[in-house]
């Protein structure tokens, strides 16, 4: 605690004005770590608090008005005996992803670890009395899955949070104060930063409860910003909110959206950075946190064809999955991200470290689909057949291709060419695959 608070007194010192002036600079360890993020292709989200007990959606304290008081009771009650960090992240390597987001604190307040900023927090106000962020960071590091930290701009309980669109029917007595709420924040980020190690991004989410502002609502990113990149310079910092990015930000982030789509209508006002590493987060069923009467998982087809579609985006799929009261992962999304892992364990060369093949598409092909998706890997194109529905794949005839590989059976491809195209024939091929992946040699 005097190491956390002699940091935040050090920066404290640097005036704010310098944070709005100075160009954001990313280090040579926050490149790096771009990169490395960009490659993973595939990650994991958890939301996960004390909402779960209630079992209807990590909106619950919101959308049903609960009083904060009354909210907070349920936190005596938290007592997630099946919680085992170290079964978790073992089933998420297997399903192939390579990092996870984990909600620390949600719009509700609550703290999911041992935070000296409040005793609303697992430690403290539950009767489990265990640091799972803790237990869960132990089990990234000891089997090198990256680690990456959700963390709320909104706050439903606290007093001193300014009111925005959203916890009006809470009951709380507003005093607002953003200056103590924001050393509240950047307290309980430094605590993330220093006592958990590596940490790889800082996500954060609510910046959107203040966009029907009448006047701009002045959050100080760049301030928290800097101070997440002097604790940690290669730890990324990404923002869910809904726009282009801002200084200081290395991750584009699109929610429920594949990049460029707007299909959730989030995103109609950002422009896709050609810089940075671009991430869609999106739920297996149909909320983030735990809902007992929500069973509408998707399929383990639709799972990969969101996971294919993101990436010839050039883009990460954060897949979310939320945890039952008691610790445990439900068992639809286990099953489903075993399956996801059995398919990246075959067909994983045309999703990590690729970059998205939409040039590729625009400049080759000649019967543009939706169904027909490419990332690219160097001279190595990766067409993936969402549906099973062509004889042929119908290329300009100045493409220079060696050979094209179906692997799925390993099959070399038959290449016919004229004058006008060239066609790859797809013949005896499997019917009954997912996705169908043609491997094209340049």
């Amino acid at each position: 605690m005097k190491r956390i608070t002699a940091l935040l007194a050090l920066l404290c010192l640097i005036p704010s004005f310098l944070f709005a002036q100075t160009p954001y600079q990313p280090s040579e360890e926050n490149l790096r770590s771009r990169q490395d993020f960009a490659d993973m292709k595939f990650g994991i989200f958890i939301h996960w608090g004390i909402y779960s007990m209630f079992a209807q959606g990590e909106w619950y304290m919101h959308n049903a008005n609960l009083n904060w008081q009354e909210y907070a009771k349920a936190a005596s009650g938290f007592y997630p005996a099946r919680f085992n960090a170290e079964e978790w992240v073992q089933v998420f390597k297997d399903s192939g992803a390579k990092y996870i987001t984990f909600t620390t604190r949600h719009h509700d307040s609550f703290s999911m670890w041992h935070t000296q900023a409040s005793d609303y927090n697992i430690v403290e106000a539950t009767p489990f009395k265990r640091d799972v962020v803790k237990e869960l960071a132990d089990a990234c590091h000891k089997h090198d899955f990256r680690l990456h930290f959700y963390y709320s701009h909104l706050d439903w309980r606290r007093a001193d949070y300014p009111i925005g669109q959203t916890g009006k029917g809470t009951g709380r007595i507003p005093k607002p104060n953003y200056a103590t709420y924001l050393d509240f924040m950047k307290q309980q980020l430094t605590e993330l930063l220093t006592n958990y190690g590596e940490v790889g991004a800082i996500w954060f989410d609510g910046v959107w409860d203040h966009e029907k502002d009448s006047e701009p609502f002045d959050w100080h990113l760049r301030e928290q910003y800097d101070l997440i990149h002097a604790l940690q310079p290669a730890c990324l910092v990404g923002n869910n909110h809904h726009r282009s990015n801002n200084p200081g930000e290395d991750i584009q982030i699109f929610e429920r959206d594949v990049p460029g789509e707007n299909k959730a209508g989030y995103s109609g006002d950002a422009a896709i950075s050609q810089i940075l590493p671009l991430e869609t987060c999106e739920t297996m069923n149909g909320m983030w946190g735990y809902k007992i009467i929500d069973q509408n998982y998707k399929t383990t087809k639709e799972l990969i064809h969101l996971l294919v579609r993101t990436a010839g985006k050039g883009a990460n799929l954060l897949l979310n999955v939320g945890p039952q009261p008691n610790g445990e992962l439900p068992a639809v999304a286990v099953k489903r991200l075993r399956e996801m892992g059995q398919w990246l364990a075959k067909y994983g060369e045309s999703i990590y470290a690729t970059k998205g093949g939409n040039d590729f598409l625009a400049a080759t092909l000649l019967d543009a689909s939706p169904n027909i998706v490419a990332t690219r890997k160097g001279d190595v194109v990766y067409l993936h057949l969402l549906a099973n529905d062509q004889q042929e794949i119908r290329l300009s005839a100045g493409t220079r291709i060696k050979n094209a590989i179906c692997l799925n059976n390993d099959a070399e491809l038959s290449i016919t060419k004229s004058k006008k195209k060239q066609s790859i024939l797809l013949t005896d091929l499997p019917t009954d695959e997912p996705d169908l992946v043609i491997k094209i040699i340049l």
